[in-house]
């Protein structure tokens, strides 16, 4: 209760570097983007919007027009916001960047996943291996790239986060894996922006309060229950860690928190243009963090489009978020000093969708999507940054190439230890850097 600032935010280890790099750094940066939650190919990188989904011949285009080449729909637009008057969504994001992640980086359109879950694909995108037995309640098995960062280039907690959209269902056990050789000593440290500077947090930590601890034992408890709450997932089993921040560790962590909560009140955190969904808040708070931390590796989630198992519309208007999102995300950390020109970006979702949809019909009466056949599978993946190549386009259709364990070994690639993570043989034999791979 004393380290109440550090709210989900507790990893710090011993710092010093337990074995040395095993290759040159591309970059001293890393941020990781776990793309949205289940991107089918077809309105992503295919680009048919409503032309194979809803059967309308005619009607496809880019809506992810600052990671993808081409042109938008010209038709039946529902994926933007909303003028003052006019049909809902019908008023697209304008773009963001200059040119296109595609032409300033390098995609893999044609990538695949070994599983249609969620928890399954997310744990492998962190892990580089394959725990398809594993349970929704259970950390890792395999160790996540937060501790190989850790471990093999020897950085505090402080330097290595897990920003998180949710404390839901089992996304905040990805931060550390349960292995005897990693494990929470080399743990990110975690923080959920949307919970710390919610509206609980307004209420338990925006003013610091320090409470009399016998004349207010009510307030004490309930921050408690609050604290402790942040770290269960789906609302029960207690997250459990064993690292403590050091004195001057917590101190910047509680200085972090405090200068956000003062930002939001003056409506400096920077969001991006438009942000009317948790994704997007989400990656205001990752910029805020990078901003203060300067991290080495930065891994943030989204999951909004996880709604397709409902709302096709919805689903279509939270793709073409996530594209304003990661470009703005991009923007921002050109604008960081200390990462501009020496940090790398990378996309990849946990997993795609059906083929064909399920019978649950949206406000535009258009069919919804699940994930469970091989077209699930399916999936791309973009990188941009120091040392990568621009314009390259690696794979297709009919020919693909990459899976969804290369995110691990490319990371590692970038940060120069990949030799040292190959070497503990708990990344799929599968997997190949990206960089291998060209």
């Amino acid at each position: 209760m004393a380290a109440a600032g550090a709210i989900a935010a507790p990893y710090i280890l011993p710092s010093g570097r337990l074995f040395a790099a095993s290759g040159q750094q591309m970059a001293q940066h890393v941020v990781y983007v776990l793309f949205a939650g289940g991107v089918r190919q077809q309105e992503s990188v295919l680009q048919r919007y409503l032309e194979d989904a809803q059967n309308k011949p005619g009607l496809a285009g880019n809506i992810m027009y600052n990671i993808l080449n081409g042109d938008p729909p010209t038709q039946k637009i529902a994926y933007g916001t909303d003028p003052q008057q006019g049909t809902k969504g019908s008023l697209p994001i304008p773009r963001l960047l200059n040119d296109t992640i595609e032409n300033m980086g390098m995609l893999l359109p044609e990538m695949r996943a070994t599983s249609a879950g969620h928890y399954a694909g997310l744990n492998t995108l962190v892990t580089g291996n394959t725990a398809t037995t594993q349970g929704l309640k259970q950390k890792p098995v395999f160790p996540t790239i937060f501790e190989y960062t850790r471990r093999h280039l020897g950085i505090p907690a402080t330097k290595s986060w897990f920003v998180c959209n949710t404390l839901l269902n089992s996304y905040p056990l990805l931060n550390y894996s349960e292995h005897e050789n990693y494990g929470a000593s080399y743990g990110a440290n975690l923080l959920v922006p949307n919970v710390v500077f919610g509206s609980r947090g307004e209420e338990h930590l925006a003013n610091a309060k320090v409470y009399h601890p016998e004349e207010q034992i009510a307030p004490i408890y309930e921050m408690k229950q609050f604290l402790d709450n942040t770290f269960k997932s789906n609302g029960s089993g207690l997250i459990e860690y064993g690292i403590t921040n050091t004195e001057e560790e917590r101190n910047d962590i509680k200085e972090f928190i405090k200068s956000t909560f003062e930002k939001k009140r003056l409506g400096q955190i920077p969001f991006p243009p438009v942000t009317d969904n948790g994704d997007l808040s989400n990656i205001g708070y990752a910029i805020e963090l990078m901003r203060w931390f300067k991290p080495t590796l930065t891994v943030i989630n989204l999951s909004n489009v996880d709604g397709c198992h409902s709302n096709f519309t919805g689903y279509l208007r939270s793709l073409h978020r996530a594209d304003h999102g990661v470009a703005h995300l991009w923007k921002e950390i050109q604008n960081i000093p200390e990462m501009k020109d020496n940090t790398v970006m990378i996309m990849i979702p946990e997993c795609g969708r059906n083929s064909d949809p399920n019978p649950i019909l949206d406000e535009n009466d258009w069919y919804a999507f699940d994930h469970s056949d091989q077209n699930s599978l399916r999936i791309f993946g973009a990188m941009l940054g120091p040392g990568v190549p621009s314009g390259l386009k690696l794979g297709s259709e009919s020919n693909p190439v990459g899976n969804i364990q290369d995110g691990v070994l490319t990371v590692a690639d970038i940060l120069g230890f990949k030799d040292s993570v190959i070497s503990t043989g708990m990344v799929n034999g599968a997997a190949m850097s990206w960089f291998d791979r060209i």
